[in-house]
């Protein structure tokens, strides 16, 4: 388990971090990936982001979320976001 400082990421990539994090069909795997962080510093980074009801209730949700975890996932699921899903890019 390796300790990530929160302060290594800009506000863009926090954001970015966040919103993955919430997202029901991107797993922890996507997050390691593409930022480094595994699944428990992940959880030691949204405590310190988020509000303490608000680290409470994304805890709650990612428990009971198997998309969550590659391992877990069905085989029909093959994308990281639902096919309606737009992105709205902030400039």
């Amino acid at each position: 388990m390796k300790k990530i400082a929160a302060s290594k990421f800009d506000p863009e990539q926090q954001s970015r971090i966040i919103e993955m994090a919430w997202e029901d069909m991107t797993p922890f795997e996507a997050i390691e990936l593409q930022f480094g962080i595994d699944e428990a510093a992940l959880m030691r980074l949204m405590q310190q982001w988020l509000k303490p009801g608000s680290y409470r209730l994304w805890r709650e949700r990612v428990k009971t979320r198997s998309s969550k975890h590659l391992t877990l996932r069905g085989k029909k699921i093959t994308r990281a976001y639902a096919s309606q899903h737009v992105k709205i890019h902030r400039s």
